[in-house]
């Protein structure tokens, strides 16, 4: 038995508003919207992600999450160039002493976005 991949579901009450986030600032394809079901498949490059609304088969309070999303890329001061007046900024680009330089934003949900880089490449 093996893991295959992980596609992260995120919650958001305002599907419309998340998908055009993910679309519009991220660049991400939006490959099927469900406004009947509340959720959505999205994906750039070899990352996959669904937005779901909040439904009766999980307890829902709000929107919440202790963590963050980590994504690596080829070119992170491209990437912070084109997000860093889009989206809220978490912090800015810096090089780090665990090898990476990197800078994080917050979605319309506010969850946590990481991009980063390993400063050797």
């Amino acid at each position: 038995m093996s893991l295959q991949n992980l596609r992260p579901m995120l919650w958001t009450e305002d599907l419309t508003g998340s998908v055009d986030f993910y679309t519009a600032v991220l660049r991400f394809t939006a490959n099927e919207i469900n406004n009947d079901w509340g959720w959505a498949s999205l994906s750039k490059d070899n990352v996959h992600l669904m937005l779901a609304r909040p439904n009766e088969h999980t307890p829902y309070d709000k929107i919440g999450f202790t963590g963050s999303f980590y994504f690596t890329t080829d070119d992170v001061d491209e990437l912070w160039d084109e997000l860093k007046d889009k989206a809220k900024v978490c912090y800015g680009i810096e090089n780090f002493e665990w090898g990476m330089r990197e800078f994080a934003v917050y979605d319309n949900n506010g969850y946590l976005l990481q991009f980063g880089q390993d400063i050797e490449q």
